[in-house]
């Protein structure tokens, strides 16, 4: 492949996935996750040439973008398909700044964020596990750290097999939960409008379903799946992978945790927000209960 074109071309050179071949492999890897409907759907070897060389009229259609967006989480269709400068492609999705500007903000005022790291704003969490599957976040990972509640993302979105090749493979996860026992679910279950009980159950229920995983594990690679819990006011869902990309989620007054924003971040230089809740899960991490 030619150095020049669309951003997508970049990515697809800095991820060694080139080759025709490669390509749609890692397609219908990311279609299985979409709509196991659009496995097979990879554009013509002719046709994905005219995506890469910048030869198209417009956006190609739907389904293809849905399936781009999941390849390369965080980057919108239209950002896939921009012509860059081949020298200085950026490595993350940058933050859109429209609204801020119509509002009145300088660009100049909200851009320099990316000279440390690179955002997207989700309006919900369903929609954000929409559009970043989990085996798109975990499957390559060498490192992955989670702190919240229940920790659905991984323990209810993320087949057990999978995470066992990933912990296998070399990975370490820490893993904690927000103590079923503990005060603080039980004043989240209030804030939520449960009935005591509820969130401590599903949480009891994810636990166990990682310490299965665990249990099956050889004695070497069962020291690198971690888990906790804490027992304090829960304000953030935070999965940090590779201490690179930081996707994180508020819990908010009287709406349950899937209704939240997500912000996922991901690192350029340092230091950024990254750090600051890489901070926050260490802090925690450090005052756990072990399990």
């Amino acid at each position: 492949m030619a150095t020049s074109g669309v951003r997508l071309r970049e990515l697809l050179r800095q991820r060694h996935w080139q080759t025709y071949r490669t390509f749609c492999r890692e397609y219908d890897r990311a279609a299985k996750a979409v709509d196991s409907e659009l496995i097979g759907s990879a554009p013509s070897r002719a046709q994905l040439h005219r995506w890469l060389a910048g030869e198209m009229k417009g956006l190609p259609y739907p389904h293809h973008c849905r399936v781009l967006e999941a390849m390369f989480p965080g980057w919108p269709a239209h950002q896939l398909f921009e012509q860059i400068d081949p020298t200085g492609a950026e490595p993350g999705p940058r933050l859109e700044v429209g609204d801020a500007y119509r509002d009145g903000m300088k660009q100049a005022d909200v851009w320099p964020m990316r000279d440390a790291e690179s955002a997207t704003v989700f309006a919900t969490r369903s929609e954000f596990a929409s559009r970043v599957p989990p085996h798109v976040l975990f499957d390559d990972a060498t490192t992955i750290d989670l702190s919240g509640l229940s920790l659905n993302l991984l323990c209810q979105s993320y087949a057990d097999d999978r995470l066992r090749k990933t912990i296998e493979g070399g990975a370490h996860l820490r893993a904690l939960f927000l103590d079923p026992a503990g005060d603080a679910i039980r004043r989240r279950e209030q804030e939520e409008g449960h009935h005591r009980g509820h969130l401590s159950a599903l949480t009891e229920v994810n636990m166990d379903a990682l310490s299965r995983v665990r249990d099956g594990l050889s004695a070497t690679d069962r020291n690198r799946l971690d888990i906790g819990t804490y027992d304090e006011t829960i304000r953030f869902n935070i999965v940090i992978v590779d201490g690179q990309l930081c996707c994180v989620q508020p819990y908010m007054p009287h709406a349950r945790g899937i209704d939240s924003p997500t912000l996922m971040m991901r690192r350029r230089n340092s230091p950024g927000t990254v750090d600051a809740f890489q901070r926050v899960f260490s802090q925690l991490w450090e005052r756990r209960q072990s399990l």
